[in-house]
Order: structure tokens, then sequence, then C-alpha cells
């Protein structure tokens, strides 16, 4: 299971999180309406960019330019798009750069398979996320079920109110779909918006990891 942990901005927070609780996957939010705003404080990316851990940005409907800027300033390994972003934009955006794409789904009531059928072959993960106003980081859960009958090729990164009290239905359903090959973490292990509770992180990826071989 891919342990992915968003919304990080802190740099002594993203050292604690990378040394003690090692994650596979970091996420770092280029959204300035967010609380979680990775520039907030600090501005350049030579820190994050000398981190050994793989990092995801995180863009809402933003310009390719500014996305392929952040690639290179930040290092990233993933670009994940939580906006309205189509099939020709990531098709641009794959022409231009070879970073790996996560294209976010916001759930309501149902997904429109069909349409995420469309979008597949231009991207490499697909991640379902709680649909908010806020684009993510609501801490509230979307009906899972309606991703058991999950129809794509694409492997998905599960998103939207994940806590330590998921794991045994994160579990359950990893065996009914085995395209479930990660979790995504942020509101719920969190002291305040962008700062994480590290100890509670680190105990939640060793019981996922325990759980979840």
């Amino acid at each position: 299971m891919i342990i992915k942990v968003c919304g990080m901005h802190e740099e002594e927070n993203v050292i604690q999180l990378t040394q003690q609780a090692s994650p596979d996957l970091m996420g770092m939010i280029f959204y300035e309406k967010s609380p979680r705003f990775v520039e907030q404080n600090q501005s350049g990316g030579g820190f994050f960019k000398n981190l050994s851990i793989q990092k995801v940005g995180v863009f809402v409907n933003a310009s390719l330019e500014y996305i392929l800027q952040k690639v290179g300033e930040y290092g990233l390994a993933y670009v994940q798009l939580h906006g309205d972003e189509d099939l020709e934009y990531m098709q641009s955006l794959r022409s231009l750069s070879p970073v790996k794409i996560i294209k976010v789904v916001r759930v309501g009531d149902e997904v429109d398979w069909q349409e995420l059928k469309k979008l597949e072959s231009s991207v490499d993960v697909f991640l379902f996320d709680t649909q908010t106003e806020k684009f993510g980081g609501s801490g509230k859960q979307f009906n899972w079920s309606i991703l058991e009958r999950y129809p794509l090729e694409r492997n998905f990164i599960l998103s939207g109110g994940v806590n330590a009290d998921s794991l045994g239905t994160i579990q359950a359903l990893a065996v009914k779909i085995p395209k479930l090959i990660g979790v995504d973490i942020n509101s719920k292990f969190e002291r305040v918006p962008g700062i994480k509770d590290i100890d509670r992180i680190t105990a939640f990826v060793q019981q996922c990891r325990g759980s979840l071989v």
C-alpha cells in the first residue's frame, strides 16, 4: 500500500515526517486559497527539492507554465490535478514533461465511469476524494462502496477522511478491488491545518503496512 501524506509546508514538520514516519509520497499544495499552501511562509523549493522522498505537487486549474515551473523548482515526481483539468490539458502536460499525473476525482453520489475512461490514457493514477467546495482537505468521507464497481485499468488511491479507524474498511476494499494501491491522508492527522501530528502518522503508517501486506 502506498501511503501519501498531503498538505505539508513547514520545514521542521517535513523533516520530522520524513525521518520518523517515512511515508511513500509527500504532497505539497500549490493553491493559494488553501490553508496548506506550501509557499505561504517560504519562497522557493530548494529545501524540498533536496529531500529524498518522492514529492507530489497538488494543483487546482493552474496554468501549464506554473506547473512546469514548480516541477523543476521543487523536484516533483508527480503532479496531482485537483480541479477541472480535461483530457486536452493532461495530454499537453504529458507532452511537455515526464512527470507522472494523478487525476483527482471528486465524488458525490456517484461516479461517471465512462467519462473517466476517456481520461485513462493520460493518467498514471486516479485519486478519489470527497466532493467539496474547497477542493479537498475536508476530512469527510464519501461512500467508498461506490468504488466496488471500479471498471478501469489504472490504479487508484483513496482519499477523503481517511483515519486510523478506516484501516479495516480499506483492507476489505483492497481485497475486493486490486486496483486500490494506496491511501492519502491529510486533515485527520493535523494539529492545525498544514501541521501534522507526526506521532499519529507514524503509528498509522506502521499499522497500515502491517495490516495491508
